[in-house]
């Protein structure tokens, strides 16, 4: 079923879209909570309430793009699960690649920004970058792949994607620089 279909389903209020929706991106949604979390049960938890959250959200929520409007939710979700496991105590196979790029992600104390203007600025960002340093980035920051992984799925050293990711850092850095955002 395709996903137009599928946020159909959501529409109506059919309970056979959420059926659809595991079934076609179960497998996605356990390897985005998986990547940041790491007890089973926490994933199973996180991705189930990401499911829940999307019944709750479709309507009136309308996405565009309905993959990543899940991977957006379980992301989120495992992230918060995260910081709640840890409360005090750090994973540091997450925190590296949030760490990483923090010193790209503008300040903006008074909130004069919203979150969604720094996505589409990120967006345009990524857009404009050649497909390979693009989809390294989004694997380290947005999937939370380890460099190792990433090296091997690109047939890559760990050194040269390292140095891909730092690059692409500070060159969006610069971006953001240019689209008015503030780093004092």
């Amino acid at each position: 079923m395709d996903d137009a279909s599928i946020i159909e389903l959501f529409r109506e209020r059919n309970e056979q879209a959420i059926a659809e929706m595991k079934r076609k991106y179960d497998k996605l949604c356990c390897y985005v909570a998986g990547n940041i979390l790491s007890q089973r049960e926490d994933i199973e938890e996180c991705v189930n309430s990401a499911y829940y959250e999307i019944w709750n959200n479709i309507p009136p929520d309308d996405p565009n793009d309905f993959r990543s409007y899940l991977c957006r939710i379980v992301r989120n979700i495992a992230i918060n699960r995260l910081k709640y496991n840890s409360a005090e105590k750090r994973n540091p196979q997450f925190t590296v690649p949030i760490d990483e790029i923090a010193e790209t992600v503008p300040l903006d104390d008074d909130k004069s920004v919203s979150d969604d203007a720094l996505a589409d600025a990120f967006s345009r960002f990524l857009r404009s970058q050649d497909e390979r340093h693009r989809n390294v980035f989004i694997r380290r920051y947005w999937f939370g792949d380890s460099l190792s992984q990433i090296a091997e799925l690109y047939g890559m050293k760990e050194k040269t994607v390292a140095t891909y990711l730092f690059r692409t850092r500070k060159k969006l850095k610069a971006f953001l620089q240019k689209e008015g955002y503030n780093y004092e």
